[in-house]
């Protein structure tokens, strides 16, 4: 399982700190974290996630590896600047934002529009023609998030393997034509 954890790259120490807890928790649970793979939340939560045996990806935005935190175990160089955003909220089967400027609001929209689960620790608010939009499932601690990120991303990754088996299964009920 691939869990995004996106946030900005200069952070308080307090976001810092919940990225790092965030990062432990999902790599005791054997999930795999991508991030952008610089600094801030995505050195906090790579640093984590390494601190108890997890593997780490980061989607770097410019042409050199060496960019990378020292926590990434997978660089992938992309020379692509800020889009390379797209790239991590769409390779994960859920995202947790930890606060985050408007780069980690790109990646917010990017993993909405593609039906990825966005959990929200102390990130931006969503609204529509004034009214509020509950896109962002709100969580107050480390613990929540993790644990309602992996929930969703097993929940969406059950109702695909059920799509595919009836796919499958039509397909084979229906008799090439002669």
């Amino acid at each position: 399982m691939i869990i995004a954890v996106i946030g900005d790259s200069s952070c308080s120490a307090e976001q810092a700190k919940l990225a790092e807890t965030v990062g432990q928790l999902l790599a005791e649970r054997g999930t795999t974290v991508i991030c952008g793979g610089l600094g801030g939340v995505m050195e906090a939560v790579c640093r984590g996630a390494k601190s108890k045996g997890g593997l780490t990806v980061g989607i770097l935005p410019g042409h050199d590896a060496s960019g990378a935190n020292p926590w990434v175990d997978i660089p992938v160089v992309t020379g692509l600047g800020e889009a390379r955003n797209a790239i991590v909220a769409k390779s994960a089967e859920a995202v947790i934002a930890v606060g985050g400027g408007y780069g980690t609001l790109t990646e917010i929209a990017y993993a909405l529009k593609s039906g990825i689960p966005v959990i929200g620790l102390n990130t931006w608010s969503l609204s529509r023609n004034g009214r509020e939009d509950d896109s962002i499932i709100r969580v107050r601690s480390a613990v929540e998030a993790v644990e309602k990120a992996i929930s969703l991303a097993n929940r969406s990754k059950n109702r695909k393997l059920a799509s595919r088996s009836l796919l499958q299964q039509d397909s084979s009920a229906v008799s090439p034509s002669e």
